[in-house]
């Protein structure tokens, strides 16, 4: 009985990673709040199984408890931020606040100055910490962990297969909630930076569950492991590649500048990488990365437009856009924050304060997630954040160079490639700001740090 413990709540589980880039990224209201109530609904129901069966949780989480500590202290900061202080304590954290709280008559006195958007970005917090401990409890064997990365990899090729033959179809509406189709691939998205930033994360998963299938060490002639390597692409991992080209097909056709480049920088970044530090590294291995970077990029990207996009990458300029100034703009309120941030959320509403003449159009977010988390968060949050997003990182080079176990290694070699891909991504854009993404990017950190220690034991794997 113990054994099935968890079935039902994993198999929740990955209905609800696919189901999350369907409505809108989950970028509405409604949307986001199944997120939510699913995402806690489905933790509350794991603990209270663990307790009536006296299940050893603790064992479980002890190998992350730094992680888990960190992420929960960012969202307990995010709560505070919603929390009436007394003036004195408010006005010696934030001198920035006594000017503003001075002439308001009925002052909220919160360290959030627009408390409902914070208390909302507190909630969706909370829905992307129980989809890490989710990870840690749920995903506790091989298997489980293939059947999440299949998961991803399903979800972002139907992403892909949508919103190619949407952008391909010349129809004036899209099929699902007939919002307007400007021929420009953006799957369920709204907004194609972030259907770029999703296939980006699916990507790079999908290629670490292809690379887990060529990573094992094979005493043959090269010729042989050429041969195998080839009849590999034309039979049993024929579907897996033909995904994995539909997806970069989409992501071309999203005509997404930084995301086309944020995926072949990380893409080359990590097959480096796992070139010179993979343990066992096979020869297969040496060749799946050269094709991948041959293939995608020349083929591929000579039938659907890359051309293009180097274009527009080569053509754009700064001066011809507003966003660097956006950046610059939000250093002001940095420096008037910088220890406790404006309130999660709050860039919406305190941003106008600061915008220059020269800024026509209307900013909610500020195309620069450093910027954003800083402004929004603080300086000390902000950094835990980064603590958090590095140490994963660190944890996926380890695996990569230390772990033996084929799924390991390539869950880790996904990780590192996602991660670096949306450090690039999100310099220019707000893709953490899409809740699809940001769970999505929670899951890649947490399997980043499984790919370390699940089942290292049992390997006698540090």
């Amino acid at each position: 009985m113990r054994s099935q413990i968890g079935h039902i709540q994993f198999y929740c589980l990955l209905a609800l990673i696919f189901w999350l880039p369907i409505p809108l990224g989950s970028n509405r209201p409604w949307a986001w709040s199944i997120l939510e109530v699913s995402s806690l609904m489905l933790l509350a129901s794991v603990f209270i199984k663990a307790l009536v069966f006296n299940l050893p949780i603790k064992s479980k989480i002890a190998p992350y408890k730094s992680l888990i500590g960190a992420f929960t202290l960012v969202q307990i900061w995010i709560l505070i931020q919603t929390f009436v202080l007394p003036q004195e304590i408010l006005f010696t954290i934030s001198p920035a606040l006594a000017s503003i709280y001075s002439s308001v008559p009925f002052s909220t006195n919160t360290l959030s100055l627009d408390v409902s958007e914070t208390f909302v970005e507190s909630l969706l917090g909370w829905s992307y910490w129980a989809i890490m401990l989710l990870t840690i409890l749920l995903v506790n064997s091989e298997k489980r962990l293939k059947q999440i990365l299949i998961v991803i990899l399903l979800s972002g090729t139907f992403q892909a297969v949508y919103g190619s033959l949407m952008a391909l179809s010349g129809a004036p509406t899209s099929w699902l909630l007939s919002l307007e189709n400007n021929h420009i691939a953006t799957g369920s998205f709204i907004y194609k930076n972030h259907f770029a930033n999703f296939l980006l994360l699916c990507l790079s998963m999908g290629i670490g569950l292809m690379v887990a299938g060529l990573s094992r060490v094979q005493r043959r002639s090269k010729k042989a492991q050429l041969r195998e390597f080839i009849s590999s692409l034309m039979k049993g991992k024929a579907t897996l590649r033909i995904a994995l080209a539909l997806m970069v097909i989409a992501l071309v056709l999203s005509k997404s500048r930084m995301g086309n480049a944020a995926f072949f920088v990380s893409m080359t970044a990590t097959g480096v990488l796992a070139f010179f530090y993979f343990k066992d590294r096979s020869k297969s291995l040496t060749f799946l990365l050269a094709s991948l970077l041959v293939i995608d990029t020349f083929i591929l990207g000579a039938w659907f437009g890359i051309d293009k996009v180097q274009e527009r990458l080569a053509q754009t300029s700064f001066a011809q856009e507003t966003r660097d100034e956006v950046v610059i703009d939000s250093f002001e309120l940095i420096k008037q924050y910088p220890l406790t941030g404006t309130g999660a959320g709050s860039f919406y509403t305190v941003f106008p304060s600061v915008k220059g003449p020269s800024i026509l159009h209307f900013y909610d977010h500020a195309h620069n997630d450093y910027i954003q988390f800083t402004l929004e968060y603080g300086v000390p949050a902000t950094l835990l954040l980064a603590a958090i997003v590095l140490s994963a990182l660190w944890q996926s080079f380890y695996a990569m160079r230390h772990r033996r176990h084929p799924l390991m290694k390539g869950s880790a070699f996904g990780s590192m490639m996602a991660i670096i891909g949306m450090l690039i991504h999100i310099s220019v854009d707000f893709n953490l700001q899409a809740p699809a993404n940001a769970a999505y990017f929670t899951l890649i950190v947490t399997l980043a740090w499984q790919s370390r220690y699940l089942l290292a034991k049992q390997n006698r794997v540090k």
